[in-house]
């Protein structure tokens, strides 16, 4: 069976990537590896580890299958396979912050993000910073001589700005801060953020990746410079994933590019349309011209995904239950990524920088893979029932 050469296209990659079927006697897809114990075949290669597998904690052909599938779609220098995707981001800023360090985080940042930083890296005696998502080369103003990380994620849950990472890297960098990136709405299919100056690049592999709602799991994704630390804290933390739900996201990996393709086309449709109507002030949409920070996006970003928000025209918690309450198709549930549309009630009360919408209150809506008109009819009973 060929291997990639370097000129496959995304989806050829996708299907064929992170393992070979004459590892394991032509079948297509890996095992899956229920580990804990290893044998050794000596006690001098005991003593030494000297075999490529010494531990379930530390890797098995399984959790290798994706990682090698991953780093090849990040061009990454390796990549650690974790329980979730709050796991993916807790993991690499226990591993590169230290007591007395100041970390930057963006304020639009994922909220468990923030409920982490807030409550166990200052409990762990590391000073927390929120700056604006718009802040760009600026934030060199805001780096200081102990400043270790800056975390950035692009686009801002729920509202979606859009971040200058490469200013920001290049800041962050000159001063010798590690540069974090959470770039689970995107997938390393529309932005790369390690080409972009990014040295670890976190994702939520329970969206996109797996796709179908029912797995929980979180890749982490380190350049030549960071994999050591990351891996090394890693392995400390003991942090590693389930081998059936690995299996579970190396299939959905496979299947990602059409289904991305398929959220993208349709939720951009929806967006599109739902600027034209009555009761929207506003629908936070990157890859939408009317969104401020659109050219950057078109300058960074090779496509956008299915997740965005809308603001309703007016009104407060009334009306976004009303709207919520009305929905047939969209459930209401957190997470996003999978086959089924859903939509949830967005809070910005917890930020102390970034502005939040002042129309209305916010709608964030996952757009999955049924028929679009059908989504629009109950997008229209919401906005019918926010109205009234």
């Amino acid at each position: 069976m060929a291997r990639n050469d370097g000129t496959w296209g995304i989806n050829t990659q996708l299907a064929h990537e992170g393992n070979d079927p004459r590892d394991y006697f032509g079948f297509v897809n890996p095992p899956v590896v229920h580990a804990s114990t290893v044998l050794y075949p000596n006690a001098a290669t005991m003593a030494g580890r000297s075999q490529k597998y010494t531990y379930g904690t530390r890797g098995t052909p399984t959790t290798d299958a994706l990682a090698a599938a991953i780093d090849t779609l990040e061009g990454s220098a390796g990549t650690i396979v974790v329980p979730s995707g709050l796991a993916a981001v807790t993991v690499p800023l226990l591993a590169f912050a230290a007591a007395g360090d100041h970390v930057l985080i963006v304020d639009s940042v994922y909220h468990p993000t923030r409920h982490f930083a807030d409550t166990m890296l200052k409990r762990l005696g590391v000073e927390v910073e929120y700056y604006d998502p718009h802040v760009g080369a600026g934030i060199s103003k805001l780096i200081k001589a102990n400043t270790s990380i800056v975390f950035t994620e692009s686009p801002a849950s729920n509202t979606f700005e859009v971040q200058d990472i490469p200013a920001i890297a290049k800041a962050a960098k000159a001063a010798g801060a590690v540069v974090m990136m959470d770039n689970t709405w995107a997938t390393p299919l529309y932005f790369k953020p390690l080409d972009y100056g990014v040295d670890i690049s976190i994702h939520a592999a329970t969206k996109y990746p797996g796709g179908h709602s029912d797995v929980l799991l979180g890749t982490v994704s380190a350049n030549e410079t960071c994999w050591e630390r990351l891996h090394e804290g890693f392995v400390t933390l003991g942090c590693c994933a389930g081998p059936d739900d690995v299996y579970q996201v190396l299939r959905g990996l496979r299947t990602m590019g059409v289904r991305l393709e398929h959220h993208r086309k349709s939720a951009l449709e929806i967006a599109t349309w739902l600027e034209a109507q009555p009761g929207v002030a506003r629908v936070l949409h990157p890859a939408l011209p009317s969104h401020p920070d659109h050219a950057l996006w078109r300058r960074d970003f090779s496509g956008s995904s299915g997740v965005f928000s809308i603001v309703l025209a007016g009104g407060g918690q009334k009306e976004q239950h009303a709207f919520l309450d009305a929905l047939t198709i969209f459930g209401l549930g957190y997470s996003w990524g999978g086959y089924e549309s859903l939509a949830v009630p967005v809070f910005l009360g917890d930020r102390v920088v970034a502005q939040a919408p002042e129309e209305g209150p916010v709608i964030r809506l996952q757009i999955g893979l049924e028929d679009v008109a059908d989504l629009k009819a109950d997008l229209l009973r919401g906005l019918a029932a926010a109205s009234a």
